[in-house]
């Protein structure tokens, strides 16, 4: 769409007491992995990746669409977290980690839940997709919807396990997603990717993710293998307000895929620094909007904007506002009518749409008649 109204705004980030000195920013650590991806949760900007786009075999990191999926279902309120699941010869006959839940048996749906986010067990996974959609390979089909809706494109899921199958794969970018799409959407269940251990039917079991011992910033999320997928892990944390994710996949051992999450985490919060630039509902401008009721409308941002940038560089960031030109009213609050951008050096590192305010009626008969006229001599 052509853009030519433009308007340049300079944001004062944080208050300073003196100029704050940029850090030099090393190239990035590389590991012995088939990829990997760093970004950071809310700008949504990667901050390094290794083949972050080749499908790979996922193993156990599926359960995070999973319990995503179900995590839906409670929120439509087709599910609640007491609602007894009965437990199938199908899903107690899973085979590989399992939450030994038993034939037959009535298990609430948060107790299942913690069976895939903490113990990750198949048993509980199939439990859940077959009482959410009936069957698995129906779940299955609901996955691949959500995966779609996230903007997942090189992820296909067969089964809600992460069992091998023949198409069932995912790439570094889709897992990363994904985590960023469970922290910002449902962080009322996040709190569970940090539970250290489970007991169900007097069974203790680990957090199967090192990094929560290792790092008190680490609160989550999944690890995975199998001897085809290799051993991956997707990882969270939160320094200081800054949330990143980071997704390993196919490395030769646990400790090797401990090692190189904690080495992207680290490399991320010590050169990086994410600022919101902008508020949800902040006026950005006051554009020229013809039939309107005083010839004008304020437009600003649906969400908050945030810039992920090499730390002591957040205050370099330029933003500016590029509208349509001859706006007209009627106008709806949901009607994109521009786009604000960040840019560092030239370099554009956010963007996002703008929106009126608030809905934008046309104005009375001798306002849409000024503007007529006016326009005939435009």
């Amino acid at each position: 769409m052509p853009l030519m109204l433009r308007l340049t705004l300079f944001f004062a980030l944080c208050v300073l007491t003196g100029p704050t000195l940029a850090v030099p920013v090393p190239p990035a650590p590389t590991f012995d992995a088939r990829a990997w991806i760093l970004l950071d949760a809310q700008s949504g900007r990667v901050i390094t990746s290794h083949d972050a786009d080749t499908p790979h075999e996922p193993a156990s990191i599926t359960k995070l669409m999973t319990a995503y999926a179900v995590f839906h279902a409670l929120r439509d309120g087709k599910l609640s977290l007491d609602t007894a699941v009965p437990i199938s010869e199908y899903a107690w006959r899973a085979e590989g980690s399992r939450s030994f839940v038993d034939l037959n048996a009535r298990v609430p749906i948060e107790v299942l839940l913690q069976g895939v986010i903490v113990q990750s067990g198949n048993d509980a996974s199939i439990a859940l997709a077959e009482a959410v959609a009936g069957s698995e390979p129906v779940f299955a089909a609901l996955m691949n919807e959500y995966a779609r809706r996230i903007g997942m494109e090189n992820s296909f899921f067969e089964n809600s396990t992460g069992l091998p199958g023949e198409r069932h794969r995912s790439s570094a970018r889709d897992m990363g997603l994904l985590g960023r799409a469970i922290v910002r959407e449902f962080p009322e269940y996040y709190r569970w990717y940090s539970q250290r251990e489970f007991t169900w039917n007097n069974i203790t079991q680990r957090n199967r993710n090192g990094l929560l011992d290792r790092d008190p910033a680490v609160d989550g999320m999944k690890t995975g293998h199998t001897s085809s997928a290799g051993y991956c892990l997707v990882s969270s944390a939160q320094r200081d307000g800054m949330r990143l994710i980071a997704v390993v996949l196919g490395t030769s051992s646990v400790t090797a895929r401990e090692d190189a999450s904690m080495a992207l985490l680290n490399y991320g919060f010590n050169f990086f620094e994410t600022r919101r630039l902008q508020p949800r509902g902040a006026e950005l401008a006051q554009p020229r909007v013809l039939r309107a009721p005083g010839g004008k409308a304020a437009v600003g941002l649906a969400d908050e904007l945030y810039v992920t940038v090499p730390r002591g560089r957040a205050d370099d960031v330029v933003v500016s506002v590029e509208l349509e030109p001859g706006l007209r009213a009627p106008l709806a609050a949901s009607q994109a009518v521009g786009r604000v951008q960040a840019t560092l050096d030239g370099e554009v590192v956010a963007v996002d749409r703008v929106y009126p305010l608030a809905d934008v009626p046309e104005g009375g008969f001798f306002r849409r008649l000024w503007d007529t006229i006016v326009g005939w001599f435009s």
